[in-house]
């Protein structure tokens, strides 16, 4: 997403403003969507030490997977709608990334907590690095309105993965107790 928001809200906003007017406004939303990403990082902190980790991580993927589901059907319409919308992806987005992290890191064997954490950040990475390469050839296949969809694919296995993990016994030593 952060990769390609910009582009698609250049494009949708193309659609219905003046050029110049279309790329200014999609620069800022831009760089508001992703700058947001920092508010949701702090608060699912704040809120999962308080509500459980399993609990903020599973809806802020819930949040983020209907982000992705629906901001393509927004494409070409209204940009106050459009620009919500990747607000609160770019605050749901990176929530779930320290909630998983903090998991490994309360819940892995103390001698395997940097290998399993190192694991974690290369395979995000290289999904990351998939996801960014296959975003030209979706949108050229079925356009901008159905092109982030896939990225919904992700959060979905993310909370079937937190439910598991809740239902796990060694899950009260998360969060001090809080699943």
């Amino acid at each position: 997403m952060w990769a390609w928001i910009a582009v698609f809200l250049a494009a949708s906003f193309a659609q219905v403003m003046p050029a110049d007017e279309a790329a200014r406004a999609a620069r800022l939303a831009a760089f508001a969507t992703i700058a947001s990403g920092g508010v949701g990082s702090i608060a699912a902190g704040l809120l999962a030490d308080r509500l459980g980790r399993t609990t903020i991580t599973i809806a802020a993927m819930s949040v983020s997977g209907t982000c992705a589901l629906a901001i393509g059907f927004l494409f070409g319409g209204s940009p106050a709608a459009l620009v919500a919308v990747a607000l609160v992806w770019g605050i749901t987005i990176v929530a779930d990334s320290a909630q998983f992290s903090a998991s490994i890191a309360e819940l892995a064997d103390r001698s395997r907590v940097g290998t399993m954490l190192t694991v974690q950040t290369a395979l995000g990475f290289t999904l990351t690095l998939v996801t960014i390469h296959l975003m030209p050839p979706l949108v050229a296949a079925v356009g901008w309105r159905y092109a982030f969809m896939p990225l919904a694919i992700g959060p979905a296995l993310g909370v079937w993965a937190m439910a598991r993990l809740r239902a796990h016994p060694r899950s009260v030593a998360l969060a001090g107790g809080r699943r």
